[in-house]
């Protein structure tokens, strides 16, 4: 089949959706992305794996302060509809069989493509959309996404996403068939291999720069822990970004890295003694979240760290693959010794973690899911 898929971000750092369009592709599928370059600082075409790139972007620049939720969402829509208009020439040449859209952001532009064009519609949905607005819009913006997101349920074929906890969420509004594909990771090693970092214990996180993840209490228990080593990498806000980037490079025992690609986030947390991984559980959406953390921890053998009460913290409980703490720095810092002056017991937690991915936690039992989907897909199609 022709594949389209539509994301709200310039498909470069984003290790499901490309693990999506790899897989699809070399199960004989051809695919191509719309993307949104916000920063204009991508090719606009590309052609990565097999995966046809194309970046759209937008002469609207984002602005801060008063009016900065409604201005942003007009670039939403600009961008939506850019991408259905690029979307329906590019049918002309290449007749696509089916439409996949990444999140609420991108879902308005594929319900109007299923309109116009009679395809079949996937929404994949990487979390609860409104539960992330909320973090940075006010509460009414929020809710008047969660409602949308309800309505427009109504015209979709079939629905992905990353947990049970989410299948649960959509089931309760739809009668729509909905498949788990878990946001797991390729395996890297067969077998335990301790970190290679010279001896030095090693705190990693590499992920999203953003104020749900906790990041200044983690800078803030470096400065009482001097013989321990952080690295923090990652993308965000520029503002945000540039801040936490300030506040690392007054401490010698932080490492700053910046943007890392996604192929190499994998082989930096394999240099990690434990994995980073806590969430304020002030906001819904951390409450919830099955972060691209846990995942990486367990296929390169690391113990994780999370916040309890959390789902992330109750399935890393479950599976014996790390520690969960309370949502404070003196907890933090606890744990981090814990965990620094116990070797066996970070050893045995990254065994585990090993383990799971090598059964159940890996990107090849979830790639099963997204084909069987598609090749139900495709039977009706046809």
């Amino acid at each position: 089949m022709n594949v389209l898929m539509l994301v709200y971000n310039p498909f470069t750092n984003d290790p499901r959706v490309y693990n999506e369009t790899r897989s699809l592709v070399q199960a004989g599928h051809e695919v191509t992305v719309i993307a949104f370059d916000r920063e204009k600082q991508n090719l606009q075409r590309e052609t990565w794996d097999g995966i046809q790139a194309i970046r759209l972007r937008t002469r609207l620049s984002p602005i801060q302060g008063f009016g900065w939720p409604f201005w942003n969402g007009l670039i939403l829509l600009s961008w939506q509809w850019q991408a259905y208009r690029q979307a329906v020439l590019l049918h002309k040449e290449h007749h696509f069989n089916v439409i996949h859209c990444h999140d609420f952001d991108t879902l308005l532009a594929g319900v109007w493509l299923k309109q116009k064009l009679d395809l079949p519609l996937i929404y994949d949905a990487h979390e609860i959309f409104g539960y992330a607005l909320a973090t940075t819009f006010p509460s009414s913006i929020a809710r008047v996404f969660l409602w949308f997101e309800k309505r427009l349920l109504a015209k979709v074929d079939s629905i992905v996403t990353v947990s049970e906890v989410l299948k649960k969420y959509f089931s309760s509004m739809t009668y729509k068939p909905i498949s788990i594909v878990m946001n797991c990771k390729q395996l890297q090693n067969l077998e335990y291999q301790p970190p290679d970092n010279q001896g030095k214990f090693t705190i990693v996180y590499v992920g999203l720069l953003e104020r749900t993840r906790t990041l200044f209490p983690l800078i803030h228990v470096a400065d009482k822990l001097s013989d321990v080593h952080f690295i923090i990498g990652g993308i965000g806000k520029l503002d945000y970004v540039q801040t936490v980037k300030n506040e690392c490079s007054k401490r010698r025992n932080i490492t700053f890295l910046g943007r890392v690609p996604f192929d190499e986030v994998l082989p930096v947390t394999q240099k990690a003694d434990a994995v980073f991984c806590m969430f304020d559980p002030a906001d819904p959406i951390s409450i919830i979240g099955m972060p691209n953390k846990l995942f990486e921890a367990m296929v390169c053998g690391r113990p994780i760290i999370c916040t309890r009460g959390t789902y992330s913290g109750e399935f890393t409980e479950k599976e014996e693959i790390g520690l969960t703490v309370e949502y404070t720095e003196e907890a933090l810092k606890q744990v981090i010794i814990q965990l620094r002056d116990d070797p066996a017991l970070r050893e045995r937690l990254g065994r585990n973690g090993l383990q799971a991915a090598l059964t159940r936690y890996n990107w090849q039992s979830q790639k099963k899911n997204l084909l069987e989907l598609y090749t139900d897909i495709e039977t009706k199609v046809d």
